[in-house]
């Protein structure tokens, strides 16, 4: 099986001392695991770094062995952010959620759009707002759609409109911007509150029911803005 795609690469590891096996999410073939001989030299490792686009040609004898991958730059997205170690933290958690999340070879082009559209976001004033927007919507893609205005009431709290979730069980004031998308908000603590909620949801819906942990990497990145 030979094709040629477009993708971004989500995972890499050493494979031996000139080989990495990396995961690249593509466009038209989804997530693809491969084999890259050489990724370890310096003419093709600058390149291969965790959320750049590239250039893929697949080569594999035999669907139930690993193939190979042939690599070009087509996109240098990460290295725009080396100096800005939030958004590099960000860049990393928000492709360790697109590998742990979506299936091998299983094309879905609204993920492949949404990591394309998640460059954008890191352009905006408001960002981890928005970011914090882009998992919500990486979930609905994924069959996992949480409203929060299904879930919540609105009640007057110390002369303030706030949103209270309607659980029986514990009662959790959620963020305004979760449930109106136009409320503006640059409080950290409020938006750390957001991604708590997000990773609850994640962590409780998702990720337990299918025996898997949320990934350090979103982790390291809400530390990063504490």
């Amino acid at each position: 099986m030979i094709w040629d795609d477009t993708g971004f690469l989500i995972y890499k590891n050493r494979y031996n001392e000139n080989s990495l096996i990396s995961e690249i999410y593509t466009q038209k073939h989804g997530k693809v695991s491969g084999i890259v001989f050489g990724g370890t030299s310096k003419k093709i490792k600058n390149y291969l770094q965790i959320g750049n686009q590239l250039h893929v040609n697949y080569n594999s004898k035999n669907v139930n062995r690993i193939g190979y991958f042939k690599l070009e730059i087509h996109q240098a997205l990460s290295p725009l952010y080396f100096d800005d170690k939030k958004k590099l933290s960000c860049i990393s958690s928000a492709m360790s959620l697109i590998r742990l999340l979506t299936a091998e070879s299983q094309s879905n082009s609204s993920v492949y759009e949404l990591i394309k559209n998640f460059y954008e976001i890191l352009r905006l004033q408001y960002w981890i707002k928005n970011y914090i927007y882009w998992e919500l919507e990486l979930f609905k893609c994924l069959g996992f759609d949480l409203d929060f205005k299904s879930l919540v009431d609105k009640k007057i709290i110390e002369n303030r409109l706030q949103y209270v979730s309607k659980s029986t069980i514990e009662k959790k004031i959620v963020p305004n911007f979760l449930v109106d998308k136009n409320e503006s908000i640059d409080d950290i603590k409020n938006l750390l509150n957001g991604l708590k909620l997000v990773g609850d949801y994640l962590e409780k819906t998702i990720l337990k029911p299918n025996n898997l942990s949320q990934p350090l990497s979103r982790l390291q990145f809400i530390n990063t803005l504490k």
